[in-house]
């Protein structure tokens, strides 16, 4: 009778709970005692960090841009994986000195440099849709006037992806928790514009446009969790080699003169054609593209202008990107040539 009694108060209880917790969220460190291995990975990769308050941003060595100290910073942008950007203390994105003047204010982390971003402009943070967690489009963050919206918590956290937790924390129930492997539930984030194009900016793919170059490309069937594990940094993370799926040509390419020279399938197929942060040639960015395709015409130009002359990317790998980011002393006639020859054999034995 006596565990009857406590079985009944605790299912009131824990409905009582339901009703409250349902649309809650209960932060990512929750998941962790159920779900270390996928915690693990996702708390080293860059989403978490996506944005963090200057008190926790301040605990990973960020240099600031010159003239300001930690006083003067809310929040920060990124600072983990490519760059980072900084919001002052009314909430608006920094782009020029403390006093007006004209000044850098992106840190690049690979190559240590700074660069302009919406130099002078009074530039409100409108990013929270995809860099935070539980986002809500009315009202200000911490009542700071730059900030559009509110969120539950700063960062792309486990239930940005996965809906409020709190439920499936005290349940344990999968039906109470949301997973979705559709390569739609990434591209929520992962695009620019519209879905049918692909936006450019100063020849290369603009940034975190996964999504758009996917759906245009060669490989618009799949979802990203077939090549990607979602919880893990992007290059520790991909799950599956080109080989798996492409064995005839990863025969023919085998033993070839680019294969022992050590050129991987994505070198050529998603060169370095999108830049985030900074770019280390004329067609080497900092992000791999995802359109897969090759176009080998020795005149087709991989980006393009529409009728309002914005900048847009093709669907195509055009040969300078596919080619002469490495073969930096050659010329699309040269890189046409040994295409035409089939590049995939090439040097192997007749």
């Amino acid at each position: 009778m006596k565990n009857l009694t406590l079985l009944v108060t605790f299912a009131m209880a824990l409905l009582l709970h339901q009703k409250v917790v349902a649309k809650n969220y209960s932060g990512s460190s929750s998941c962790m005692p159920c779900h270390a291995e996928q915690y693990n990975l996702f708390v080293v990769s860059s989403h978490p960090y996506k944005l963090s308050k200057a008190s926790d941003a301040r605990k990973r060595q960020i240099p600031l841009p010159k003239g300001y100290n930690w006083n003067d910073i809310s929040y920060v942008i990124g600072g983990v994986y490519k760059k980072a950007r900084f919001l002052d203390k009314k909430g608006y994105i920094i782009t020029s000195g403390k006093k007006g003047e004209e000044l850098k204010t992106q840190y690049n982390l690979e190559d240590g440099t700074w660069s302009f971003y919406h130099k002078g402009e009074k530039k409100p943070y409108d990013c929270g849709r995809c860099h935070t967690t539980g986002y809500e489009k009315s009202g200000h963050q911490d009542k700071l006037e730059g900030i559009i919206g509110t969120w539950k918590f700063p960062g792309v956290q486990c239930e940005a992806c996965h809906g409020p937790g709190a439920k499936h924390s005290l349940t344990k129930r999968p039906e109470d928790i949301i997973v979705d492997k559709s390569s739609k539930a990434c591209g929520a984030c992962h695009y620019r514009g519209k879905l049918e194009s692909i936006p450019s900016s100063k020849g290369f793919i603009r940034h975190h446009e996964q999504y758009n170059s996917l759906l245009s490309g060669g490989h618009k069937k799949l979802s990203c969790t077939q090549c990607h594990n979602p919880h893990a940094k992007a290059k520790f993370g991909i799950k599956k080699s080109c080989q798996s799926c492409h064995e005839t040509v990863a025969m023919d390419y085998k033993e070839s003169t680019m294969e022992k020279a050590g050129v991987s399938c994505v070198e050529c197929h998603m060169p370095k054609a999108v830049k985030s942060a900074t770019n280390k040639g004329k067609y080497i960015g900092d992000i791999r593209a995802h359109i897969i395709n090759i176009n080998t015409s020795k005149k087709e130009k991989m980006f393009y202008k529409d009728k309002t002359n914005k900048p847009f990317s093709k669907n195509f790998i055009t040969l300078d990107f596919a080619c002469l980011g490495c073969h930096q002393g050659r010329d699309m006639d040269w890189a046409n040539k040994m295409t035409d020859k089939g590049i995939h054999k090439l040097g192997k034995p007749q």
